[in-house]
């Protein structure tokens, strides 16, 4: 008679484990996708150029760039130099 006891407690505590996951991952799904369209429709999305790419840098941005390629492959160069001594 325990032991019927045990597994009817046992089986009744996995049913409450497993819909308390259920319904976790069901609110979770929901408020992620909920959120996903909340962001679409605030933040739009990147417009595209006609050809299919992505709009082209302007020209403050395009310079700033460059600079900043200069610098980080400068740094590259000086630390493997460093590190061949």
């Amino acid at each position: 008679m325990q032991d019927a006891e045990l597994l009817h407690e046992g089986l009744a505590l996995m049913g409450l484990g497993m819909g308390f996951v259920f319904v976790f991952l069901t609110v979770l799904v929901i408020s992620v996708t909920l959120r996903s369209k909340l962001i679409g429709r605030f933040q739009p999305a990147v417009p595209v150029a006609p050809n299919g790419n992505k709009p082209t840098k302007s020209t403050a941005q395009s310079d700033q760039s460059e600079e900043v390629m200069a610098v980080i492959s400068a740094a590259v160069h000086r630390y493997r130099s460093s590190q061949r001594k």
